[in-house]
């Protein structure tokens, strides 16, 4: 409203001196042409300049569970900028966390760019001062919703959680989540373990808050298959017996499809970067963190950004009535009522069974990939 009368108001000044004739026009000194900010691309070269100057090197550590998992993102950065030298690990954002806080502890930090799941984390790292404040490039764009106002993490992506379907079930599949009570599934369904995936967890309990344990009995009688990660359990749908998942983003194996609830909740987040304040790769970590958020870096993605399309067929990520994606980052900043609904549910599913689907040999330790390329 403020900006508003300002405006009017300059409107009206305008008309009087324009009604005033030659002499206010006299008097009004030549008005000087705004200069030309840079275009995000030049934004961005010099950002690579600068990190090639650095030494080009480029440690990430990214939430998943699959090794590989962030490798369609780092391998369009190096297209990009192919004097930049990347590492990028990935594991479950629950150990990456861990991690960080060691190294930050122990003053040995070898990651430069986390971006992570565990959104409650941020607002912790950034109170204990162990983030490096940043607005890259596109941030004046990025939703206010899902960024620091003061610059020092910031949403890249939304990531979604819903449903997998295999391809053979046709318009048999199920979309609602009572769906997936119906006879012919059983011994059909796999699900990740909600009791090791915090994103899945939130998913179970908003299905507990809306239907009650009952749905959890009437789905345990299911006789569902549990695997560790998200990946695993998407990749299972359309392989053998199983038919459908919900609780993962699908798999490119073209045996399965995706599809969204229109009335049963589902999960989505904006996967939130940030740099670390004693990062040795700086220079390269703002020039990732920017490429990102960039308009380029934002296609082909549920974008953070407010002028970027959604994905085809998709609507706006906060116009879902039965999903928030900012419930995610409520749910995980109550660690108390967290805890207490994964025992619950720990109860239900059994204890989490396997090994790290992101690290299935235990080789990625306290210091995965550090300042001369090496794991330790």
């Amino acid at each position: 409203m403020k900006s508003t009368r300002k405006a009017w108001a300059t409107a009206v000044a305008l008309g009087v001196l324009a009604a005033s004739g030659a002499t206010a026009a006299a008097a009004t000194p030549a008005a000087r042409p705004a200069p030309k900010s840079a275009s995000e691309d030049e934004q961005l070269q010099k950002l690579y300049q600068e990190a090639v100057a650095e030494g080009g090197r480029l440690v990430v550590y990214a939430g998943g569970d699959k090794p590989g998992q962030a490798d369609s993102l780092k391998n369009a950065f190096v297209k990009q900028f192919p004097k930049m030298k990347v590492d990028t690990v990935v594991d479950f954002s629950k150990n990456h966390d861990a991690r960080l806080d060691n190294q930050i502890a122990e003053r040995k930090v070898v990651a430069d760019v986390v971006h992570l799941q565990t959104l409650d984390d941020f607002p912790r790292w950034k109170k204990e001062g162990a983030l490096e404040k940043y607005k890259p490039v596109g941030w004046n764009k990025v939703y206010d919703q899902v960024k620091d106002k003061d610059g020092y993490y910031t949403g890249l992506f939304f990531i979604a959680f819903a449903n997998v379907t295999a391809t053979t079930l046709g318009d048999n599949a199920p979309v609602e989540a009572e769906d997936f009570l119906k006879p012919e599934f059983k011994n059909k369904l796999v699900f990740t373990y909600p009791n090791d995936d915090d994103a899945v967890l939130y998913y179970f309990k908003q299905l507990t808050d809306k239907y009650g344990t009952d749905y959890l009995k009437k789905l345990l009688a299911q006789n569902p298959k549990f695997v560790r990660g998200t990946a695993d359990a998407s990749g299972l749908v359309g392989t053998g017996d199983y038919v459908a998942n919900f609780g993962s983003s699908g798999s490119a194996s073209g045996l399965s499809k995706t599809s969204i609830p229109e009335k049963s909740p589902w999960v989505a987040w904006p996967q939130t970067g940030a740099i670390l304040k004693d990062a040795p790769h700086k220079a390269a970590a703002k020039l990732y963190m920017s490429w990102i958020l960039s308009k380029q870096g934002q296609q082909n993605r549920w974008s953070a950004r407010t002028d970027v399309a959604t994905p085809a067929g998709r609507k706006n990520i906060f116009d879902y009535p039965n999903m928030n994606p900012l419930g995610l980052g409520a749910f995980m900043s109550d660690r108390a009522a967290l805890d207490r609904y994964k025992a619950l549910i720990n109860l239900y599913v059994g204890d989490v069974k396997g090994a790290n689907p992101a690290d299935p040999e235990g080789r990625l330790g306290l210091y995965p990939v550090d300042q001369n390329g090496t794991q330790g």
